[in-house]
């Protein structure tokens, strides 16, 4: 029963294998330029260490959400496309209602301006 998982072994090894000899070459070859800037902490779109009361700007919240929305909305036609020729006319219908709305709240969330960024 053992040699049945001998594949998936060594399918683990190769890929661990490859990710720590990618990773040695970059840690090798890769320039190595720090600077005041580069060493800097920085996240969502403003300096981390300021007043806890200041204001920030929410569209760039508001793009990632609306990207994490899309993606996995999108998500949802791979399995689709893959049993399309078994599903009939009806499966077909359904999907272009769901890309329909899709669409749909594209168009609202452009029209209100949400992925303007200035």
């Amino acid at each position: 029963m053992l040699a049945e998982y001998w594949p998936v072994l060594v399918f683990i090894a190769v890929a661990a294998g490859l990710g720590l000899v990618l990773l040695a070459i970059g840690l090798i070859v890769a320039p190595r330029r720090p600077g005041a800037e580069k060493q800097a902490p920085y996240e969502c779109g403003f300096e981390a260490f300021e007043d806890a009361r200041m204001k920030f700007d929410v569209r760039y919240y508001l793009i990632a959400i609306l990207f994490v929305i899309f993606d996995l909305e999108i998500a949802f036609l791979f399995p689709w496309a893959v049993v399309f020729e078994r599903i009939g006319l009806i499966a077909l219908v359904e999907m272009a209602l769901f890309l329909g709305l899709l669409v749909v709240g594209f168009a609202y969330i452009w029209k209100k301006g949400a992925l303007e960024w200035e």
